[in-house]
């Protein structure tokens, strides 16, 4: 009977080990809530709160596919160029081409899976560096961007979709944002799909250990084609919160996406190497990076000084992800 006590109670400890390690971003963030709620009169307000939350959803949307491509086993740099293109061609489509709303993001979405289909083709069946992929997509979908809008921004989206990211479940002044819920949905059922099925289960394996996922009969190449796919898929429904919630496209929306997610997966706890995390990290990790610089924001930090910070915390994220592996090995 004691020993039996004595084992529950070890497995209890070891369990709480396991869930301090990997949600340490919680603690992070409960730190940082309570220091800016002390340093900041105007931060602890329900509209700051809800803002944060508001301003998360589009970066955090992209992060679900950020994070998926990242555990698959690699990083992909044009997301937020994905998500720049998609939004602006829906936007040109809605104002100067007389569109159908909906109609329009259809294509946006279209447009995201045609990127995505191109990196996983050239990742998975060509063979070429995904790193030096991405970086050349990225460059053709700014491109298109800015000779879609004129390197001008285009403004003012109708009503029938500017509430996508602009609405609220109950009243404007003390509802729910509806992106926020639409956000927490789209990580729920991504981590159901992951947890629970065989392509979560590829997934894992590919980002592991591709060869030794090729040789237990795993199609990897499909695998990894399929997750670029969805991952750009992510990203352009980001451009689409985005471009509703700003009521505005531009060459600059998502311009620095692929290293906030990049910084969100990893200090959320996903590793860099592959195989391991889990999206819930992702948008722990977005969480935190909205609520740092919108503290530094009612601090009244200057907005240069904030971009030398997310350089550091990026580097800090990279830093720690490399000292988790050693701990693993």
């Amino acid at each position: 009977m004691e020993s039996s006590q004595i084992k529950r109670k070890n497995d209890f400890f070891e369990r709480l080990k396991k869930l301090s390690k990997d949600y340490t971003i919680l603690i992070v963030i409960a730190v940082l809530f309570a220091f800016f709620s002390i340093a900041s009169p105007h931060f602890l307000s329900y509209f700051n709160i809800r803002n944060i939350f508001q301003q998360t959803t589009a970066v955090a949307i992209t992060g679900i596919g950020a994070s998926m491509i990242i555990i698959s086993g690699g990083m992909d740099m044009s997301l937020g160029m994905t998500l720049c293109v998609s939004s602006c061609a829906a936007a040109w489509l809605i104002k100067f081409g007389g569109w159908n709303s909906w109609l329009a993001l259809l294509i946006a979405m279209i447009i995201g899976v045609a990127m995505g289909a191109m990196n996983g083709v050239l990742r998975a069946y060509v063979g070429l560096p995904l790193f030096v992929v991405t970086l050349g997509t990225q460059l053709v979908g700014k491109g298109f961007s800015q000779i879609i809008t004129g390197a001008s921004p285009i403004p003012s989206m109708p009503k029938d979709i500017s509430w996508i990211g602009r609405g609220y479940i109950g009243n404007d002044k003390w509802g729910v944002p509806i992106s926020v819920v639409a956000m927490i949905l789209l990580y729920i059922i991504i981590s159901i799909i992951l947890k629970h099925t065989k392509f979560g289960r590829h997934l894992y394996a590919t980002g592991g250990n591709a060869e030794a996922a090729y040789f237990a009969g795993i199609n990897v190449k499909r695998t990894q084609l399929i997750i670029h796919i969805i991952g750009s898929m992510f990203a352009a429904l980001g451009g689409i919160f985005l471009m509703t919630r700003l009521d505005s496209a531009a060459i600059t929306n998502g311009e620095s996406y692929p290293f906030d997610c990049t910084i969100a997966s990893v200090m959320g706890g996903i590793t860099l190497g592959g195989g391991r995390g889990k999206p819930v990290h992702s948008l722990l990790g977005a969480l935190f990076l909205t609520l740092f610089f919108n503290g530094m924001t009612m601090m009244n930090v200057d907005p240069f000084v904030q971009n030398v910070l997310k350089g550091f915390v990026l580097v800090l994220a990279i830093t720690i992800d490399a000292l988790r592996s050693k701990q693993r090995t």
